[in-house]
């Protein structure tokens, strides 16, 4: 036994602790990818169908293993097209910086509070008076595929420009909203939809759309149901249903504002910063 751990450990270099962390970070990226995907299903697939590759190899049955050798060979490329949309995800995912887009970055304080004002305004009559809506935020993913087509608009953002822009009898009101900083960059804009099949029965094409895009890009979405007046959020592929008001305004302003603490959350810390420092003291 201690033969072979000194076997092991003989010429180990700290460079290959560091080989091993950055392969176990790609493993558990790769398999935490999986997980929010179809991808699932598919993985669980080809490994029944290894399973079954080794048994026939190993059990001698010879046009079974044949099969499968062949699967494999024209399967991998028919994988890389299935599966498209999952690999550009993952690859934007790879390449997207941590840090703040230089479009909300160069809003001041004010100005982004008063953005997320007028977008929270907008989306309160959205809901009240149950029209339909589906409003994108661009961050680090580019969406110029996507508002190639629609129609420019490239207008400060107001309640009553986005009352128009969804209003029924308006022509750009059947689709997408692409905002882009503190401007309306785009309306009318189609969306790639999810393919997902468990995201509900009563929910349809707006909010298939909007659950698309936040799956192909890191956009953040809201979308008002036309039946309900239901507020929906979408981001990384997930939907948030039955949002209020209040909600959506603490999720805008992270994106207007990441750095930025709201006076709730800095009351909040203090009081529990307070409390901590008062059951020392009993102690």
């Amino acid at each position: 036994m201690v033969e072979f751990f000194q076997n092991v450990f003989v010429g180990f270099r700290l460079i290959d602790v560091l080989d091993i962390v950055i392969v176990a970070y790609l493993v558990y990226k790769i398999l935490g990818f999986i997980q929010e995907t179809r991808a699932q299903q598919l993985v669980r697939g080809l490994v029944v169908l290894g399973i079954v590759f080794f048994l026939s190899d190993f059990l001698k049955l010879y046009l079974l293993n044949w099969l499968l050798r062949n699967f494999v060979t024209m399967g991998f490329f028919a994988l890389i097209v299935l599966f498209q949309p999952e690999l550009r995800r993952g690859l934007e995912q790879l390449g997207r910086r941590n840090i703040v887009s230089g479009q909300f970055r160069s809003l001041d304080k004010e100005n982004a509070i008063e953005v997320v004002k007028e977008i929270v305004a907008a989306v309160d009559d959205f809901s009240a008076t149950r029209t339909g809506a589906l409003i994108v935020f661009e961050r680090e993913t580019m969406l110029n595929d996507i508002i190639e087509t629609g129609t420019i608009v490239d207008a400060r953002i107001s309640v009553r420009l986005l009352g128009n822009l969804f209003y029924e009898g308006s022509p750009l009101h059947d689709g997408a909203v692409i905002i882009r900083g503190d401007r309306i960059h785009a309306a009318s804009c189609v969306l790639p939809l999810t393919e997902k099949k468990n995201i509900g029965r009563n929910l349809g094409t707006r909010h298939r759309a909007g659950l698309g895009v936040s799956e192909v890009s890191d956009a953040l979405v809201i979308v008002v149901s036309e039946e309900t007046g239901v507020i929906s959020v979408a981001e990384n592929g997930n939907f948030r249903r039955f949002m209020d008001l209040k909600s959506v305004e603490k999720i805008l302003l992270g994106v207007y504002m990441p750095q930025e603490e709201t006076f709730r959350e800095r009351m909040t810390r203090t009081l529990k910063h307070r409390r901590k420092e008062e059951m020392r003291d009993g102690e």
